[in-house]
């Protein structure tokens, strides 16, 4: 582990915060699931709690002093209120204006890499004379580690390590389909020590938005992981469940490709039901959790 790495992942334990669920309103639908040979999950809002239930690109009320703060910690000096200000706006637009060219380009549903998004945002307010200190790798990704874990706090959900632990010992196959950025495998290595490999998900069943430059709920991401699911491991859709708090970026489109869907419902702060897309109307997951320690008792020894 390099020393930056490191510091970008003490940077996370320091600024976080023991959370707790939330409950909802649903019941738990718990259907056993025969054949499963997979599990794939989602993870903010999932796997971790979130206070946005997703990674943290959306606008936030308190994102200008956050950024102030950000920047203050990643070791710039200058005018830093005027520069989260701006910061704030720049970072905004420059996402927006990437996703409109990745749209012309017929991406329907584009992801940014936030570090080069940060990179152009901090470059920018230093040319304008906001920011005092060189813009380095090291900043970029500081600022954006600071920035990320103030806007969007994340904590493991209750059971997520005894969880894996069954699965793991039941000899299912585990993966992420999730919309992340570089930061997302570290808070793994923050919160339980290991890699996300270490913890027994598949690094070909492991699917990065940030990677593919696309994000949910495009069913890309789906059709790889269904891919290599059948391709290298003979497992066809059907013997997969995808696990998500999502029922638009999650439970829609792991249903077209042919996954068995499992509908988390175990926080209130991330729950998305979308019932006012079309997309989702009379779409029933196979599965409701409200915990994730539900996820062994619904699959078939």
């Amino acid at each position: 582990m390099s020393d930056l790495e490191t510091q970008l992942i003490r940077r996370v334990r320091e600024q976080s915060e023991p959370m707790e669920p939330l409950p909802t309103t649903l019941s738990p639908r718990l259907e056993k699931q025969n054949e499963a040979g997979a599990v794939l999950f989602d993870i903010y809002g999932t796997l971790f709690l979130s206070s946005s239930g997703d990674v943290g690109t959306a606008r936030q009320a308190s994102d200008q002093t956050a950024l102030t703060r950000s920047l203050a910690q990643a070791g710039f000096d200058g005018n830093l209120e005027e520069a989260g200000r701006r910061g704030r706006e720049l970072f905004h637009e420059t996402i927006e204006q990437r996703h409109r060219r990745r749209r012309r380009q017929g991406v329907e549903h584009p992801e940014i890499d936030v570090r080069c998004v940060w990179r152009e945002v901090l470059d920018t307010l230093s040319a304008d004379g906001l920011l005092e200190g060189r813009v380095t790798k090291k900043t970029v990704l500081r600022t954006a580690i600071e920035y990320e874990c103030r806007v969007n706090p994340v904590w493991p959900a209750p059971e997520l390590e005894a969880t894996l632990t069954r699965l793991r010992r039941r000899g299912l196959m585990l993966g992420i389909i999730s919309n992340a950025q570089f930061y997302t495998p570290l808070i793994f290595r923050a919160f339980l020590g290991n890699r996300p490999s270490e913890l027994g998900f598949r690094e070909e069943l492991t699917i990065w938005s940030w990677k593919l430059k696309e994000a949910k709920p495009s069913t890309r991401l789906y059709r790889r992981a269904a891919s290599v699911l059948q391709r290298t491991h003979g497992l066809p859709p059907e013997q997969a469940l995808y696990v998500g708090n999502d029922m638009l970026n999650d439970v829609w489109p792991a249903a077209q490709v042919g996954f068995k869907t499992a509908l988390f419902a175990g926080d209130r702060r991330s729950l998305r039901r979308r019932e006012d897309d079309d997309r989702c109307s009379g779409l029933k997951p196979d599965v409701v959790l409200t915990e994730l320690g539900q996820i062994p008792d619904v699959l078939s020894e």
